[in-house]
């Protein structure tokens, strides 16, 4: 499903403030302090919690080993002023339907600051740009109105409820679907000549620190490998 362009660990994606890369085994103590944290953890499906120390690589590992075989694209989320500080992961995952659905989290000290969104956007436009998709779909537990948010902010609609399994928190949990299509996304990007010219406009509404938001940059360099 993901290109070529994807497959190779000089892959990034830029935004305004955040530089999307690959996860690297240097990445293991970041992703372990922060996605360890309960608050994040219990949020997820997959996300153990306590994190046992020896999972962080093989997992790591396995999120290469995905992007280079184009099976999904899972990228550390970091600041553009320092790339090589984790604050969070971001992917895009194939589904047997072949609507890609995506997934992610943030540390707690690094939630309110609007990264989700611009995260979440720039992967957004990089699926539609890159990849001959109808729609992504994600979802959130009922009880993480701040993930809800960033997705309708990312032009998402809910569709429903419903219950998933979620195996690291150890059975069925309330969860509500999300779909964007090709067509509400480009519909979106068309409205302001920066791009998701809506979500600052709503951020401004509830946070007094919010900032407009630009579209992602696809960037490739090989002087700039990202090493495991």
């Amino acid at each position: 499903m993901f290109p070529e362009l994807t497959r190779d660990d000089v892959f990034r994606l830029e935004t305004r403030r955040l530089w999307l890369r690959w996860p690297r085994m240097a990445d293991a103590a970041a992703i372990l302090r922060q996605a360890g944290e309960k608050a994040v953890a219990e949020m997820t499906a997959n996300i153990p919690h306590p994190y046992p120390p020896e999972a962080v690589e093989p997992f790591i590992f396995a999120m290469r080993k995905g992007n280079a075989l184009g099976e999904h694209l899972v990228l550390a989320v970091t600041p553009r002023a320092k790339p090589n500080e984790l604050i969070g992961m971001i992917g895009a995952h194939r589904q047997a339907s072949g609507t890609p659905f995506i997934g992610y989290w943030l540390g707690t000290q690094h939630w309110g600051k609007g990264y989700a969104t611009e995260a979440v956007q720039g992967l957004i436009d990089t699926l539609f740009s890159l990849v001959d998709v109808p729609a992504i779909e994600a979802d959130t537990r009922v009880i993480n109105p701040a993930s809800r948010r960033v997705l309708e902010k990312s032009g998402f609609r809910p569709e429903g409820s419903f219950l998933k399994s979620l195996p690291a928190r150890g059975g069925l949990f309330p969860c509500e679907q999300f779909r964007l299509d090709r067509s509400t996304w480009a519909a979106l990007k068309s409205w302001g000549a920066t791009g998701w010219a809506h979500a600052p406009e709503l951020e401004a509404r509830t946070s007094a620190d919010a900032e407009p938001e630009l579209p992602a940059r696809l960037q490739q360099s090989q002087s700039e490998t990202c090493a495991a």
